[in-house]
């Protein structure tokens, strides 16, 4: 492998996709999780950016999204960004040919290129931890023919999560422990989860993985050879003028696969790098309330666009409450989840915030697309 400075060779690249089903009525195909105004009155995409122009510039920060519109959105809110770094895959594939897209452009600029690959939809804190994280883990990937994930330390039996099993160590660098992964396991069952949980030796997957941009194209190929090949063929075409259309073509040939499908649970040249930071992936309303100042009734009031709006509360405690211009009344009802927009009002039980998803597969199945 190369010689010399990782950092010198250090990009970021931000998966600017998913729909947030769970954040319906939201988060819309027009306006989705990453593009809404939850914290710091910053949108998900702001958030992530700036955090990465903190420790790199511009021209090695990247975005890989689904559509045009969702280019200019990016473009409008982060109006420093490079639009010649904003790949927009010519359709949906999930996470391994987005991530492929986003090393095959990475490594035409630079060959030795390191990647951390970041979701908009994740928060963490505090980043002086999270860069130092991202540090040894791009350390250990510069070095040689490995792909590195960065666990987070579990906190309860999640279900809705991978995990992954700390290994022997590999060594330390830069004073941190990096240790070999040892398997992935795909969302597990509650009992499995408790195990995991309690044996200290399971970590979640936040798909925080940071690779060379060499090493994953040719993880890709071992694994997944369709994905590869359609790379290939897209990569000759970076610069020409029959770049959009070869990539239309070879795209749409290429399957739908997870990262974590692709290569994560067959790769054998895993690390594995410990979290000391707090990280969250902004799933669903529940998350949004852990993840914001409360009131002393640990209520959360977050105002919509409209003007107008307002919330009188009797007895109402730990709720979830976004308003839209109008009033909404509250009388003991604790633990609720309350969304109005203009079109449509989301009442749920929060411990069940997970489940707002079928709501938007109810409205696909019935094709009431404008709720969409």
């Amino acid at each position: 492998m190369s010689k010399g400075n990782y950092k010198d060779h250090l990009f970021a690249l931000i998966v600017v996709g998913g729909g947030g089903t769970r954040l319906w009525p939201k988060s819309r195909n027009a306006t989705p999780k990453q593009f809404l105004k939850l914290f710091e009155n910053k949108t998900l995409t702001q958030i992530t950016s700036y955090r990465f122009k903190k420790i790199l510039p511009w021209e090695r920060i990247f975005a890989v999204t689904t559509t045009g519109a969702y280019k200019k959105e990016i473009l409008k809110e982060v109006p420093e960004f490079l639009s010649k770094n904003i790949i927009v895959e010519p359709m949906r594939r999930n996470t391994a040919p987005a991530h492929g897209l986003g090393a095959l452009f990475i490594y035409k600029q630079d060959k030795d290129a390191v990647i951390l690959n970041e979701s908009a939809d994740h928060l963490v804190s505090p980043e002086s931890k999270y860069f130092k994280s991202m540090d040894v883990a791009a350390e250990a990937a510069y070095s040689g023919d490995w792909l590195v994930a960065v666990g987070m330390k579990p906190t309860y039996p999640n279900t809705g999560y991978g995990y992954m099993k700390r290994g022997k160590k590999w060594k330390d660098l830069s004073g941190r422990k990096v240790y070999k992964l040892e398997k992935f396991t795909e969302k597990p069952k509650l009992s499995l989860a408790k195990k995991f949980l309690a044996s200290g030796d399971y970590f979640w997957n936040g798909n925080q993985y940071v690779w060379r941009a060499d090493t994953f194209l040719k993880a890709l190929e071992k694994h997944v050879p369709a994905i590869s090949k359609g790379l290939n063929r897209i990569g000759k075409a970076i610069g020409k003028k029959k770049e959009e259309s070869v990539m239309e073509t070879e795209y749409e040939k290429i399957p739908k696969i997870s990262v974590d499908y692709a290569v994560s649970e067959k790769a054998k040249n895993f690390l594995l790098v410990t979290a000391d930071y707090f990280w969250t992936d902004i799933g669903d309303w529940k998350e949004v309330w852990e993840n914001r100042s409360k009131d002393k009734e640990g209520n959360v009031f977050i105002d919509g666009e409209a003007p107008g709006g307002e919330i009188i509360n009797l007895g109402t405690q730990n709720a979830m409450v976004h308003t839209d211009g109008r009033l909404i009344a509250l009388v003991d009802v604790d633990d609720i989840i309350v969304i109005d927009t203009k079109d449509a009002l989301l009442i749920a039980s929060k411990s069940k915030a997970q489940n707002v998803k079928k709501i938007v597969q109810h409205l696909k199945k019935e094709k009431k697309t404008k709720y969409l």
